[in-house]
């Protein structure tokens, strides 16, 4: 561990978890990723062909969209937008989701025609895959404990 000013920055593998009872004001996980298309349609074939997600149940809100869901979780949301410009997040580089079934992932995104870059993170038994939407938001797909084939 080392300091910057008063901030305390991690250089080894160790538990952030703290003891004690859960803070009220605590964040306690990702809900959903917000991704504006002027494509529904080839977003929607995105995610559930090439991801395997799953559309489902969406609010009727004013503007068309659509939820992609993973088990019972809407972790997608996609709405329809005339154009697409830059959000004031644009500094996030791109999301990563777990995911699970590693070399069937890579024939999937073969099978599409979708590009991917691979690397297997140092010390830890990880291997991502990087390939974007097509919205152009990149993804980041974690495969824990697969093989690195």
């Amino acid at each position: 561990m080392f300091e910057l000013g008063s901030v305390e920055f991690v250089t080894e593998k160790q538990s952030t978890r703290k003891g004690g009872a859960k803070d009220a004001a605590m964040v306690g996980g990702l809900d959903h990723i917000n991704i504006e298309t002027t494509d529904l349609e080839a977003s929607v074939r995105f995610y559930e062909q090439v991801l395997g997600m799953q559309s489902g149940w969406r609010p009727a809100f004013d503007v068309p969209g659509a939820w992609l869901y993973v088990d019972e979780q809407p972790i997608i949301h996609l709405v329809v937008r005339e154009s697409v410009h830059a959000a004031p997040t644009g500094a996030i580089h791109h999301v990563a989701l777990r995911a699970q079934g590693l070399e069937g992932m890579i024939q999937r995104l073969e099978q599409h025609g979708v590009e991917f870059s691979r690397t297997v993170v140092p010390d830890l038994d990880v291997t991502q895959l990087f390939i974007e939407d097509p919205n152009g938001v990149r993804l980041e797909l974690n495969f824990y404990a697969e093989a690195t084939a």
